[in-house]
């Protein structure tokens, strides 16, 4: 039940617990599988080890125990030498962060893909516009030699995301075009704690979609209505008003890196790491963090109406209503108001609420009766020590018995460097997360 160890070359702790954590995330690895079979071919087989998929996925299949191996313990040090090969100059003898190497992987795996060739010649695109003929029928009609057609370079990597971003006019209400960005980590800062409340993620996810006032922003709207308003011909300055800016999350990936910021800053200047325990579970629902194309704006008469029946702001369907009565954006309130029961316990709730078998009793929670985006957590990164210096280590699930792999396995693992050992779930929920693995659970009402 145990996995292969790595071994220290000097300071490696860094990498050796992100590829713990990356060889519990099956997601992860299928994707790799399937994204190197362009290289398993004979004339290829020689420059294997200069892809850093392949060693990757080499590496991630001797943790997962995919692959037969005699050693105990493993030497990564082939992952620095690709990556340095890519250009990236990382020391083994320094002081390194795994989150930080971790977008080293993820941006140098997109690089790779979009190395790949996109397009075949030209003079075959009629051939290769009919389904029925092969690979290996297509011939180049230039006598030269015809690159690989292929898939792989569409594909994103299973931690690839999507942010969106609103700004609202707080004077016109009017909304500018939903902005996108993409993520491969979601990176959460640690809100100030209230005495006598413990930490849990949900504050956390709340606070870094909290929605934010951005001052003296121009506003196309504002300056058209008064430009309306005008004599014709005579110029007007463009309107700054207040926005109301937030963030959601417009594609939620299939798995989750969640990375808890620990830096802080002293009044002095100096970096500080902040030690206090954010609870987190097993499961993750984030449904609620996700982005919902807005409904059409209600007119003057349905809000006097709605005014009328509720006038309280933060309707039961989530919907938030201004003082004055004027429609305004689904808003999630970070702070629930006093008597009411939290719409998610991520974090704080039981973890005996939870089947064994990883099913997620829907009854416990009714309200959410039909989690769509259920996260379930694969593996724990923690830092120990401060700014200056520490280690890295790692709880992460068993590998499923190979006589049904498509199981997730309930027994923990303990991992520092070369040393495994058993270690339960309760203790990867009670440690000082730095990272976060979680991967998406296909429930029974899953229909996305």
């Amino acid at each position: 039940g145990l996995v292969p160890g790595l071994l220290n070359l000097g300071n490696t702790c860094f990498m050796n617990s992100l590829l713990q954590g990356l060889s519990s995330c099956p997601s992860f690895i299928a994707w790799l599988e399937e994204f190197t079979a362009q290289y398993k071919t004979e004339q290829s087989r020689s420059t294997e080890h200069q892809y850093l998929s392949v060693t990757l996925l080499h590496l991630l299949r001797a943790l997962s125990c995919q692959e037969v191996t005699e050693d105990d313990v493993l030497d990564a040090s082939c992952l620095l030498e690709v990556l340095r090969m890519y250009r990236w100059q990382i020391s083994s003898f320094e002081e390194q962060d795994a989150h930080e190497l971790f977008h080293v992987l993820t941006s140098s795996l997109e690089d790779e893909r979009d190395r790949q060739p996109r397009v075949t010649h030209l003079f075959d695109v009629q051939s290769l516009e009919q389904p029925e003929i092969t690979q290996k029928q297509i011939s180049c009609r230039t006598r030269g030699s015809l690159p690989p057609v292929s898939n792989h370079w569409k594909s994103q990597h299973p931690f690839h995301g999507r942010l969106t971003s609103n700004m609202v006019c707080k004077h016109c209400e009017h909304q500018s075009p939903v902005r996108y960005d993409t993520f491969d980590s979601l990176s959460l800062s640690i809100p100030a704690s209230v005495w006598g409340r413990p930490m849990t993620l949900d504050h956390c996810l709340h606070h870094f979609i909290s929605s934010e006032s951005v001052k003296d922003v121009v506003c196309d709207n504002c300056t058209k209505i008064q430009a309306e308003g005008t004599l014709n011909g005579q110029s007007i300055e463009n309107q700054r008003t207040t926005f109301v800016k937030q963030l959601k999350l417009g594609k939620l990936p299939q798995c989750l890196c969640i990375h808890l910021q620990r830096l802080s800053w002293s009044n002095q200047g100096t970096p500080l790491k902040r030690h206090e325990h954010v609870q987190f579970n097993e499961f993750l629902m984030m449904d609620i963090y996700k982005y919902r194309i807005p409904l059409r704006k209600p007119s003057h008469s349905e809000l006097n109406q709605r005014n009328s029946e509720e006038p309280t702001p933060g309707t039961k369907d989530g919907t938030a209503v201004k003082p004055s009565g004027t429609y305004f954006e689904t808003k999630i309130y970070a702070e629930q108001p006093p008597g009411t029961k939290p719409l998610f316990m991520n974090g704080a709730c039981s973890s005996s609420l939870f089947m064994s078998s990883g099913t997620f009793p829907l009854a416990a929670f009714p309200e959410c009766s039909s989690p769509v985006y259920l996260y379930r957590l694969m593996a724990v990164v923690v830092h120990h020590g401060d700014m200056h210096s520490g280690h890295f280590v790692t709880y992460r699930r068993s590998p499923p018995s190979p006589k049904n792999p498509l199981s997730v396995s309930s027994q923990w693992l303990w991992i520092s460097d070369d040393t495994v050992r058993k270690a339960s779930l309760q203790e990867a929920l009670s440690s000082c997360a730095y990272l976060l693995f979680y991967e998406r659970v296909h429930s029974r009402v899953q229909h996305q």
